[in-house]
């Protein structure tokens, strides 16, 4: 028996690795993605005031501070029962849907972008956004300085380039003026423009490729699960807010309701050899790493909320649903490569939702702080870029933290994500060469999903299991040390 480690995984948040087990003649006998890093936020927030929560949590990712800094307003919002007065709730779902486009962007041109705009096998030293400029020199410079531009839109609203700090329980710090308005309506201008850039790129240079047309429709990568999202009027994607909605492998429905009270309906199972959970739904139960209608793993991310989802928000996104949807012979979509697409369209659903509420005539409103009631438990919900985002407090009658929770969107993918390099480790075994340009083949099937290992891992006793394994130079493992 044979072991190959891909050690560590790039161009992703957080630190992974991937172990591929072959047999004695090289074939794959299993593949699995273990997450080494921990993190105990839950504990450590315990005793902390509650309005210092969406500063302290943001700090569990550099990449989207954002969308937990929001989740723990709402959370906050609901542990209090505050009502949020219309010029904050706009202020903040502007603010949401320039990260959603921004975070998107980061993803399809400098993640995930070389795998599809220079292919895998590229020279591994260009795969990056220095690839990406030297091959598309004046499409990368209008990424970066759009996307630079979205940024400042952020800082100007959040107060901080990268951890934000508008966002209080019941509200926002501050209003915005009529000057504040017009510099965000003209970056969305931009960030729309380059919306539709990046969909006749999209159709022009990446659809196209054999390869990556491949990938979409292999069948070892279209396997079924269930799916979960957030979705607003008319059962579209809402990033910010709105009903939560499960629909199964099949399709059909599994609940709509409060998002909140969705958290009911799943149970976390816990493996020996990696630090992130594996949530999945209860009513069906953990059957193991194994998909299908009869299994409990579910998926959430771009690819779960068009499957959740009945049409697009906004006049362009709604196009290019319809031609996603054309290509695969309609819902539900299973297929790993998918994640890339439904991704596209949903940085064109941001861009459009971006400049339409930039003109809401109540976005520079002054009432921007809901009155507080007493302090007690809530649960806030929102779609990071990567998935559906849980935060979970209890507050002790003083607004202390008691209790905290939070299941992020990589958790959630955490099973999904396995099967997928799995998967793709399966499809690519045949060819029984395991040369650099595979083993990036391999990294291509986790790097669909965007994960965020960084916001992934948290135990909520705040001990470290360490496990240390010794291997020998022959492949057997000759010592575990165990804490």
């Amino acid at each position: 028996m044979k072991r190959l480690t891909i050690d560590p995984i790039t161009r992703l948040e957080g630190h992974g690795r991937i172990l591929l087990v072959l047999g004695d003649e090289g074939k794959l006998e299993d593949a699995y993605l273990q997450i080494p890093e921990l993190k105990g936020f839950e504990l450590f927030c315990r005793g902390r005031r509650g309005e210092e929560m969406p500063q302290i949590t943001e700090r569990i990712c550099g990449v989207c501070p954002e969308a937990h800094h929001l989740a723990s307003a709402k959370c906050l919002d609901a542990c209090y029962k505050a009502e949020v007065p219309e010029p904050a709730r706009i202020q903040r779902e502007l603010f949401y849907n320039v990260y959603i486009f921004s975070d998107h962007l980061l993803h399809l041109i400098f993640l995930g972008g070389p795998d599809l705009l220079l292919g895998a096998d590229a020279e591994k030293a260009k795969r990056n956004i220095l690839g990406i400029l030297e091959a598309y020199p004046e499409f990368g410079k209008k990424v970066v300085r759009v996307r630079a531009g979205a940024q400042k839109v952020l800082e100007l609203i959040g107060g901080k380039a990268i951890h934000p700090v508008f966002a209080l329980p019941g509200g926002v710090a501050k209003p915005l003026t009529e000057g504040d308005r017009a510099m965000v309506e003209e970056r969305a201008r931009a960030m729309v423009e380059l919306a539709e850039d990046l969909v006749a790129l999209f159709h022009e240079k990446i659809l196209p490729d054999p390869s990556f047309q491949s990938y979409l429709l292999a069948e070892e990568l279209n396997f079924p699960t269930h799916y979960m999202g957030l979705v607003g009027d008319g059962l579209a994607p809402n990033f910010y807010d709105g009903a939560l909605r499960i629909v199964s492998a099949e399709g059909e429905e599994i609940y709509r309701g409060p998002a909140g009270e969705a958290l009911s309906l799943i149970e976390e199972h816990v493996e020996p050899w990696t630090y992130v959970k594996f949530p999945y739904l209860k009513e069906f139960g953990w059957k193991g790493h194994v998909p299908g209608p009869d299994s409990g793993i579910y998926r959430v991310g771009p690819l779960a909320r068009l499957n959740v989802a009945e049409r697009m928000a906004t006049p362009m996104a709604q196009e290019e649903y319809e031609r996603y949807l054309d290509f695969f012979g309609g819902k539900p979509v299973h297929a790993t490569f998918a994640y890339h697409w439904a991704r596209l369209v949903e940085l064109v659903q941001a861009a459009e939702a971006t400049l339409a509420l930039a003109r809401e005539p109540a976005l520079t409103g002054e009432r921007v702080r809901g009155e507080l009631g007493a302090p007690g438990e809530g649960i806030g919900v929102i779609e990071a870029a990567r998935g559906t985002l849980f935060h979970h407090y209890r507050l002790t009658p003083e607004g202390l933290v008691e209790f905290a929770n939070m299941i992020v969107a990589t958790t959630h993918n955490a099973a999904g994500i396995g099967l997928s390099v799995k998967a793709m480790a399966k499809q690519l075994a045949e060819d029984g060469v395991w040369d650099e340009s595979l083993l990036n083949r391999v990294e291509m099937a986790f790097r669909a999903y965007d994960p965020c290992l960084a916001c992934a891992t948290h135990f909520l006793p705040g001990e470290m299991p360490l496990v240390v394994e010794i291997y020998g130079r022959d492949g057997t493992l000759r010592k575990r040390i165990c804490r």
